[in-house]
């Protein structure tokens, strides 16, 4: 598929490469954002489905991918770093729809907490605000193998834990990027799991409220990491909350078989195709990132 490539500036004076695949057709554009420690190209099987309906962006975090050559000085960044990041890359793009996998929902859910006027709705996938006693275990031994800098365990892991279920050509090609990474990223990936584990979901996740426009949430059945139960709390935070489970399937949904990936792309498309022009009646305002 062809896509425009573009190296933007955004937030802190940070380079984020940037891959826009234009549809003639589509009056809508949406953006996807990416999980961590992943890049654009974890959106291959999303972006089959996506493309023929919208404008898709997809775009590297500085540190990562294609991005990361651009960004020398190095800094760390924090997830609210990213939501300001999404928030100038939808102006760039006038991106109306949000697709996030796993991590990446932190910084979509503090981005739109902020009410972007563009966004008309998002869809979350693989994300819950609990971190049950699997989430715990899986991010305090990834701690301990990020600070060692063990690329062989980081890989096994993340293979053995959330992509338990992947195919075999799939588990191959993580092992082979996760455990080929470069220590920067490591560090930034052991910072984001540092300040997630240091607070608890009211405190990160208390921004959902402030969320208006109507949300879709999407897990697998056989996810015990963001699993389907949990994702659910997330009714009692966004008022205009969604559910879908795609059953025999864990936390990599439409990666991991073909009846997963059918699934995945219906409740997607059954969502992001809805009518959109109804526009509220009241006003939206800002709600700052802190919190």
């Amino acid at each position: 598929m062809y896509a425009e490539k573009a190296v933007i500036r955004v937030h802190r004076d940070l380079q984020v490469h940037t891959w826009f695949y234009p549809n003639p057709a589509a009056e809508s554009t949406i953006i996807l954002v990416n999980g961590s420690l992943a890049t654009s190209a974890s959106f291959g099987q999303t972006l089959r489905y996506l493309q023929p309906l919208f404008n898709v962006v997809l775009f590297d975090q500085p540190y990562s991918g294609q991005s990361r050559p651009h960004n020398c000085n190095q800094v760390l960044i924090g997830k609210e770093d990213e939501a300001l990041i999404l928030l100038d890359l939808i102006e760039h793009f006038r991106a109306d729809q949000v697709l996030s996998f796993s991590w990446g929902g932190v910084a979509t859910m503090l981005a739109l907490a902020q009410r972007p006027d563009r966004i008309k709705r998002a869809v979350i996938t693989s994300f819950s605000p609990i971190i049950n006693p699997a989430m715990q275990d899986y991010l305090a031994r990834g701690k301990a193998f990020l600070a060692a800098c063990d690329r062989q365990q980081i890989g096994h892991l993340i293979n053995e834990t959330i992509g338990e279920f992947l195919p075999p050509l799939f588990k191959r090609c993580n092992f082979r990027h996760v455990s080929s990474l470069d220590e920067q990223e490591y560090a930034q990936m052991l910072m984001h799991i540092r300040q997630v584990l240091e607070l608890d979901s009211s405190q990160y996740m208390g921004c959902v409220s402030n969320i208006d426009i109507p949300l879709l949430f999407i897990n697998g059945n056989w996810d015990k990491y963001t699993s389907p139960e949990d994702a659910l709390h997330f009714g009692t935070l966004a008022p205009r909350a969604e559910f879908q489970r795609i059953a025999h399937t864990g936390h990599f949904l439409d990666l991991e078989h073909k009846t997963a990936w059918q699934d995945t792309r219906a409740a997607v498309e059954n969502f992001v195709l809805r009518d959109t022009s109804i526009i509220e009646s009241n006003p939206r305002q800002p709600m700052a990132l802190a919190g």
